[in-house]
């Protein structure tokens, strides 16, 4: 649902090789039914679907598992139907990914209309959420910036670490903004640019900190700063975290804590002592890489973490998702 975005065209792309998935209904706000090949010339001869304006009795009708690629705000419309109807849900969008309604609603500036089934969802960070995942129905799938974030985190606050700051630097491509019309001025202000945006007020704030205060068993306050690229996709955080009191030789190796963390967590990858990641890495993949290190008067711990905002970012780690959710093998259709 919401095929004509960038994730949505994502997502039939990854599809359309998965062995156990067959895609049977697509939709987008449209005046008309048009073949989905009309949108996407790239899918003519792969994939001979119509899309068309939604229609919830249909759609319960037509498929067993759902993506909601749609605009946030926009998936509390359908999720109740859904649910209703025994449907599995993976919503791209922010409307279920924050479990406090109130903050929700004060960052994204409306009423949620759907608070009962906030509690049901499941955020979908697989690395974090393998076996919450497994046994779920409905899934609230990570931001971008999130994804980076928590990632590159995760084994520190695991590790009790106990950070007086976190600095989170955030660098996206453009297609993190949505797709624009040619005559849309985000176009010229973009070309040959480089800004910072929503400057410690961008709305994938709370979520960061709600998923490391989990993970950290107390609150998590986080200085979240974007930026936006002049390229099309790809995000590399840098992450700048000061440290209580200089580590006692030995305790914080950090590339041991990182590789024992993430040992069994095929998608994320540990750079070698001395080397960062770098977009090109994994820009059209489903993998985050993260390198990292201590400076040198011991008083900070930096790591940089890279992914592909459209992929691990949103509809690859979706159907990674999916396949726990499924049973299938975590990584099936997306290397």
């Amino acid at each position: 649902m919401g095929v004509r975005g960038y994730t949505g065209e994502e997502l039939i792309r990854i599809l359309l090789k998965h062995p156990r998935v067959k895609i049977s209904y697509l939709t987008a706000r449209l005046d008309r039914p048009v073949p989905i090949a009309e949108i996407f010339p790239q899918f003519k001869g792969r994939l001979d679907l119509y899309c068309e304006n939604l229609n919830l009795t249909k759609a319960a009708q037509s498929a067993d598992l759902f993506f909601l690629a749609l605009p946030h705000t926009s998936s509390m419309d359908v999720v109740p139907a859904l649910l209703k109807a025994k449907k599995k849900i993976i919503d791209l969008s922010a409307d279920y990914r924050l479990n406090d309604e109130e903050i929700y609603e004060a960052w994204y500036k409306v009423k949620h209309k759907d608070k009962a089934n906030i509690k049901k969802a499941i955020y979908g960070l697989p690395e974090i959420n393998r076996q919450k995942i497994k046994k779920a129905a409905f899934i609230a799938n990570p931001g971008c910036y999130p994804t980076a974030a928590i990632l590159a985190l995760a084994p520190l606050l695991k590790e009790k670490f106990s950070p007086r700051e976190i600095i989170i630097d955030a660098k996206s491509g453009y297609s993190g903004a949505g797709r624009k019309p040619a005559d849309d001025p985000f176009w010229l202000e973009l070309k040959d640019n480089f800004k910072a945006y929503k400057v410690d007020a961008h709305q994938h704030t709370p979520e960061i900190e709600q998923e490391l205060s989990k993970l950290a068993k107390k609150k998590i306050r986080v200085t979240f700063v974007p930026h936006l690229l002049p390229i099309e996709r790809g995000i590399l955080e840098t992450i700048y975290i000061k440290i209580p009191a200089q580590p006692r030789e030995g305790d914080y190796r950090l590339i041991n804590i990182y590789r024992k963390f993430y040992k069994d967590k095929p998608l994320v990858r540990i750079k070698n002592e001395g080397e960062f990641p770098c977009l090109r890495d994994v820009q059209g993949t489903g993998f985050c890489d993260i390198g990292l290190k201590i400076s040198a008067d011991q008083k900070t711990i930096i790591i940089i973490s890279a992914i592909d905002n459209l992929l691990k970012g949103a509809s690859a780690q979706a159907v990674q998702n999916m396949n726990l959710l499924c049973g299938f093998k975590e990584i099936e259709g997306l290397l």
